[in-house]
């Protein structure tokens, strides 16, 4: 897919300048380029934040469900969490809920992660010079972090429902990224009122489907809880996730 908005940022003091274009669902992280910023945040890198703040050692993103498995399986330590159709499956230690893990320890665990959409981008973005993740809830680390690489080419991808369908809040929060980026006024609160009444979000606030609680969109929607990036660290056996700081 091609990018649907393109923009240019200046850092301040800088004469470089930055390409930032939005690509959209699995397509899209297959063209992206440059410091690639994987987008999921219902809930896939939302969740994975909580994840860090409770003190993992790793994460490691796998798109197929088989092979995470197949880590698990060699070793059994690791921490088996993600979804499909939003609902954990079979012998997972944890779904993809936030509000599910938000109190359980994760102290120097190495925590296997797949999902429909979030690991999907982050297997497709075979392109990219570097990958980070993006969410709400660390978005300001995110544009951050950017700023302090002062890269080329940002590609935002917003990777939607199960990688296939667009959804607005990943292509808002690639919006929001890239208005900062480039200095313009984000209204967040009128983000969280449209994605409130919005059909992603509504499972969280259906009873009958307790995989999703409605703490969830709270949690996802919290701006700014974490001041870290998760990057993908490669060229080993399991490339993964770190926490760093910014």
């Amino acid at each position: 897919m091609v990018a649907r908005d393109v923009g240019y940022s200046c850092l301040l003091g800088e004469k470089k300048f930055m390409v930032i274009k939005i690509l959209e669902l699995v397509s899209g992280a297959q063209q992206a380029t440059g410091l690639t910023v994987i987008i999921d945040v219902f809930r896939a890198f939302s969740t994975a934040c909580y994840v860090f703040n409770n003190g993992a050692k790793r994460i490691i993103p796998v798109g197929n469900i088989d092979n995470a498995y197949k880590i698990k399986q060699s070793n059994p330590d690791y921490i088996l969490i993600g979804e499909r159709k939003g609902i954990k499956p079979l012998d997972f230690d944890h779904g993809n809920s936030p509000t599910q893990i938000e109190h359980v320890n994760f102290a120097a665990k190495t925590v296997i992660q797949t999902t429909s959409a979030g690991t999907q981008g982050i297997d497709q973005a075979k392109k990219a010079d570097q990958i980070i993740t993006g969410s709400f809830v660390n978005v300001g680390a995110i544009v951050k972090y950017i700023n302090s690489q002062n890269p080329e080419t940002v590609s935002l991808v917003a990777m939607g429902s199960a990688g296939i369908h667009i959804a607005d809040e990943d292509t808002l929060c690639a919006k929001y990224i890239k208005n900062e980026l480039e200095g313009k006024v984000n209204d967040f609160k009128r983000i969280i009122d449209h994605l409130r009444e919005y059909k992603s979000a509504q499972k969280f606030f259906d009873d009958v489907k307790d995989w999703a609680p409605a703490r969830d969109f709270d949690l996802c929607m919290t701006i700014n809880k974490f001041s870290f990036v998760l990057k993908m660290q490669k060229d080993i056996k399991y490339p993964y996730l770190k926490k760093i700081d910014v």
